[in-house]
């Protein structure tokens, strides 16, 4: 179907630009869940709170930043992005201001769960987005290897730049921070962004448009006999109506029914288990890359306890993951894509979603190993040198299997992209909500080594999952389709 200014046709310098929007907007879902950490003593004494009701605040931060981003995903595919943006950046703005002036740890959890659903739209959207404007085979370049990069930057930096905050200030500066941040992104979108989103793509829309069409059309058979006095709706009266009637669930059972997806997300929720639930010793966040918590939280615990580091000594500690990240993200998108473009050339120049998944061939094996690493390497104690090279690799491995299955799921989903990724994000916030309720007894019971172990035994099953959507997921796929133009 022709798209009317088509994103995908605009200039490399137009498309760079929108990729940079979408890149500082996901920055502030990173920095947002672990920002805060190195300032919960100096919440507990100011509102008063205790420990358990901070660590309330961060599960209920993380389950909220996981689930939002199903309603965000439905507007989307009617309203467009650029609506959801601006409305989901004003909500995350007003709830960090409250959250600054707050007098009462229940208000500071109010306003936690609010900031968290404001600040999950541009990650899980975005994703979206850029399919909207980049053809496939460059889709594991810029979705992995840039939008991620300030978004995965988020969970290292922020400790670093919470804890000089609230050094320098308190724990408000925190969140004035993150206003401040909200804003200029908010005005950024606001002043220079254009929609992207074209109704033609989106399967979501077309869906209800069949529909208020096939409503009419009964209408019209029951009222044949005052044709004279009835008049037909346009087709723009029809599509208005069509966006006031946005159902986000017939989209994710859609999504969610494919076989490919369902293992997908499993994958993608198993990862998270394992990364969350390390994390939640230190009450510290999570956010949708449960590694990426679990690993920051749990390794500052142990740093805190037995090296006796200072938040910002953790800080600069854990930047070694955060570096893991970005090379991971920037190296395995391009990776990604050249083993795209090869097999695609290998099988006469015609190529299909799971092709994607090739890259992650040794990823998913070498990222588990680099977890029961890193959880020995932390059980022993021995010298901050080589926690900081374990962190780098798990950091390179998880991101390098997460940016190309985050790509397929985007790909393997044509015309529902957003709703796809939101669902990704709902498994990862719920698995992560549950791993941060469990964190501390697993650590505190087994030690960082056997906790890692069996983090990486469930890992493996996710990895399973993936080597099987690699061998089906094409047939899955192609005969979900089919049952789809039938009904």
């Amino acid at each position: 179907m022709p798209v009317e200014n088509d994103p995908r046709m605009w200039s490399p310098a137009r498309k760079n630009f929108v990729l940079t929007l979408i890149a500082s907007g996901s920055m502030i879902a990173g920095f947002a869940a672990n920002i805060q950490n190195p300032a919960i003593e100096d919440m507990e004494e100011d509102l008063p709170a205790t420990s358990s009701q901070i660590s309330l605040s961060v599960s209920l931060f993380i389950l909220m930043q996981g689930s939002a981003p199903l309603l965000w995903s439905a507007i989307s595919e009617v309203k467009g992005r650029r609506f959801v943006y601006l409305v989901s950046l004003a909500i995350f703005f007003a709830g960090s201001v409250v959250v600054a002036t707050s007098k009462s740890i229940g208000l500071v959890i109010g306003m936690r769960i609010l900031q968290a659903a404001g600040s999950s739209a541009v990650m899980s959207i975005g994703a979206a987005t850029l399919a909207d404007i980049f053809d496939p085979t460059e889709r594991g370049t810029k979705v992995d290897g840039h939008i991620l990069h300030l978004s995965l930057l988020g969970p290292s930096l922020g400790p670093i730049i919470g804890g000089g905050l609230t050094t320098a200030f308190n724990w408000r500066a925190v969140f004035w921070f993150l206003s401040i941040l909200a804003g200029v992104v908010f005005l950024g979108f606001l002043l220079l962004y254009k929609d992207t989103f074209r109704k033609e793509r989106s399967a979501t829309y077309q869906a209800l448009i069949k529909r208020r069409l096939k409503e009419q059309a009964a209408k019209k058979l029951k009222e044949e006999e005052h044709a004279a006095q009835s008049r037909p709706e346009s087709l723009k009266e029809k599509e208005r109506e069509a966006g006031d009637h946005v159902n986000p669930i017939k989209p994710l059972w859609l999504v969610l029914r494919r076989w490919n997806n369902a293992l997908m997300l499993f994958a993608s929720g198993r990862i998270q288990v394992a990364q969350h639930i390390a994390f939640a010793d230190t009450h510290p966040q999570g956010l949708i890359f449960s590694y990426c918590f679990t690993v920051v939280y749990t390794t500052s615990r142990t740093l805190g306890s037995a090296y006796g580091y200072n938040p910002l000594k953790i800080g600069l500690v854990l930047l070694s993951f955060g570096l893991g990240n970005v090379a991971g993200s920037y190296l395995g998108g391009r990776w990604s894509d050249i083993q795209l473009s090869r097999l695609t050339e290998k099988n006469g120049g015609k190529t299909y979603a799971e092709m994607r998944l090739q890259s992650t061939k040794y990823a998913i094996w070498l990222f588990p190993i680099s977890v029961v690493g890193l959880g020995w390497v932390c059980q022993q104690h021995v010298h901050v040198s080589a926690i900081c090279v374990m962190l780098f690799l798990s950091g390179f491995f998880v991101i390098s299997v997460y940016s190309s299955t985050l790509a397929y799921i985007v790909d393997a989903n044509v015309g529902r992209s957003s709703t796809a990724v939101a669902l990704n994000s709902f498994f990862r916030g719920v698995a992560a909500f549950l791993g941060t309720e469990i964190a501390v007894p697993i650590q505190d019971g087994l030690g960082d080594g056997w906790m890692y172990t069996i983090f990486a035994i469930a890992l493996l099953f996710g990895s399973a999952a993936i080597l099987l959507t690699m061998k089906k997921g094409e047939e899955w796929r192609t005969k979900a389709e089919a049952s789809e133009k039938k009904s």
